[in-house]
């Protein structure tokens, strides 16, 4: 018999999710950066074996929205509760288990199972990790709480072989060769945006988007020509920088990681673009490739 199913990661921003769903599949899928609101679109991880399809899907963090885009994220993160098979609702030892009631509130009313990862459990001692474990008992009673540390894969082992052990009977969804919902260009644009939050400060990571306008793939190498949207003027000279220092420094870092994630030459060009608020604009958020309802 095959087993599959679909494997939702939810929780708020900055608990880990992306290096769990990483730790996980096995591939460099989410990008993990030190910054919150890193992941903006639901991206899939899948897991094959002979007998069994384990879809992964991280979600952007669970938040106030206080724009547009960020209210699209919301919706990723709310679909996940809809269609998962398993949750995975990831918290860590820092944030208190009453923050963002309301979601929680949705996460305990679902039918399937649930496992609450506490992560970052090399953060606190065994007392006070006792007590959080205490704390999620008596909000999601009936769910399954894991001490785990997602940066040095402890109990990550044990976290797969319960989420194999909770899949249910079912044909694969996707074909068994294909290890990720998202097409090559989406990941380009992940790996520059991943440098852009980490070289620069302040709200800049937040007012960008990129898109790839050209992909061009042969044997050996690829050529790719990505635009780097802002939203302001001042903003698209903070990209730059300085006799164009900063964006070659981005261009250069991602054009090395897209090395290796290919296994091919990478030609990169990159080039800055103005689009006035395009993170309150449905038109643009659709362009961009966000689900606005």
């Amino acid at each position: 018999m095959h087993k599959a199913g679909f494997v939702n990661i939810v929780g708020n921003p900055n608990v880990g999710k992306s290096t769990l769903m990483n730790a996980l599949v096995g591939e460099r899928i989410s990008i993990a950066t030190f910054k919150a609101q890193t992941t903006r679109h639901r991206i899939m991880g899948i897991y094959n074996t002979d007998e069994m399809q384990i879809v992964f899907s991280d979600t952007p963090g669970v938040l106030k929205p206080s724009y547009k885009l960020q209210e699209s994220m919301l919706n990723f993160s709310t679909s996940a509760l809809a269609d998962a098979d398993i949750l995975l609702y990831v918290t860590d030892v820092v944030e208190t288990p009453d923050k963002h009631n309301d979601f929680v509130e949705k996460v305990s009313k679902l039918e399937v199972p649930v496992l609450v990862l506490i992560n970052k459990i090399d953060l606190t001692n065994q007392e006070k990790l006792v007590e959080l474990v205490e704390a999620w008992k008596e909000l999601l009673p009936s769910a399954e709480i894991i001490p785990i540390s997602a940066a040095t894969k402890f109990n990550v082992d044990y976290v797969m072989k319960r989420v194999k052990e909770l899949l249910p009977d079912s044909p694969p969804y996707f074909d068994k060769d294909q290890w990720t919902d998202r097409p090559a260009r989406f990941f380009v644009n992940e790996i520059i945006r991943e440098k852009i939050l980490l070289y620069y400060d302040k709200e800049i990571p937040y007012s960008v988007e990129v898109v790839v306008e050209q992909f061009k793939e042969d044997a050996k190498k690829i050529h790719i020509h990505a635009v780097i949207y802002v939203e302001r003027d001042s903003q698209k000279g903070i990209i730059i920088g300085k006799q164009g220092r900063a964006l070659k420094k981005v261009a250069s870092e991602a054009r090395r990681d897209l090395e290796k994630f290919f296994g091919k030459t990478i030609f990169l060009e990159t080039f800055v673009k103005v689009d006035k608020d395009w993170r309150n604009s449905d038109k643009e958020l659709r362009n961009f490739g966000y689900q606005l309802d």
